[in-house]
C-alpha cells in the first residue's frame, strides 16, 4: 500500500502503471479473506438472518392466529349478545303478559266478589226487612190484642194471639 502512495507521489510515473506485486498480494489477501469469511463469518451472518426471518414469520403467524382468535371471540360475543337481547325481550314480553293476566284475574276476582257481596247484602237486607215487618206485625198484633183485651176486658190466650198474628201476616203479605 505504501508503494501506491509512493507511486502516486512520484509524478513521473503514469497512473496506468501497475505494480503486480501489490496487486497480486491484494488479490491473495482478498481471496483468503473471502474464503475465511465464507467458512466462518457468512454462516453465522446467514444463520442470524435466517433466525430473524423465521422469528418474523413466527411472529406474523402468531399475529394472524391471534387476529383469527379475536375475530372468533368477537363473533361469539356478538352471538351471545344477540341471544341475551332476545332472551331479555322474551322475558319482558312474558312479564308483560303475566302482569296483564294477573291484572285481568284480579279484576275478574274483584268483580265476582263485588257481585257476591251485592247478592249477600241484598239477601241480608231482604231478611232484615222481613224480620222487621214480622216484628212490626207482631208488635202491631200485640198492641191490637192489648187494646182489644182492654176493650173486651178479657185476656186472650197465647194460642189466640198467635192465630191473630198469623192471620194478620197473611193479610199483609197478600196486600204487598
Amino acid at each position: 500500500m505504501m508503494n501506491l502512495f509512493i507511486a502516486s507521489e512520484n509524478a513521473s510515473q503514469s497512473p496506468f502503471d501497475i505494480n503486480f506485486l501489490t496487486l497480486g498480494t491484494a488479490i491473495v489477501v482478498f481471496v483468503v479473506f473471502l474464503f475465511l469469511a465464507s467458512k466462518f463469518v457468512w454462516p453465522h451472518i446467514l444463520g442470524g438472518l435466517d433466525q430473524r426471518e423465521q422469528k418474523l414469520r413466527d411472529d406474523l403467524d402468531a399475529a394472524e392466529e391471534a387476529r383469527q382468535q379475536a375475530k372468533a371471540a368477537l363473533e361469539e360475543y356478538e352471538q351471545e349478545l344477540l341471544k341475551a337481547r332476545t332472551e331479555a325481550s322474551n322475558l319482558i314480553a312474558k312479564a308483560k303478559q303475566d302482569a296483564k293476566a294477573a291484572a285481568e284475574e284480579l279484576r275478574s276476582n274483584n268483580t265476582r266478589e263485588l257481585a257476591e257481596m251485592k247478592v249477600a247484602a241484598t239477601a241480608d237486607i231482604d231478611a232484615a226487612k222481613r224480620a222487621a215487618i214480622g216484628e212490626l206485625h207482631a208488635e202491631a198484633s200485640n198492641l191490637a190484642v192489648s187494646i182489644a183485651s182492654r176493650i173486651l176486658d178479657r185476656e186472650i190466650s197465647a194460642d189466640d194471639q198467635q192465630a191473630l198474628i198469623d192471620e194478620s201476616l197473611a193479610d199483609m203479605a197478600g196486600t204487598t
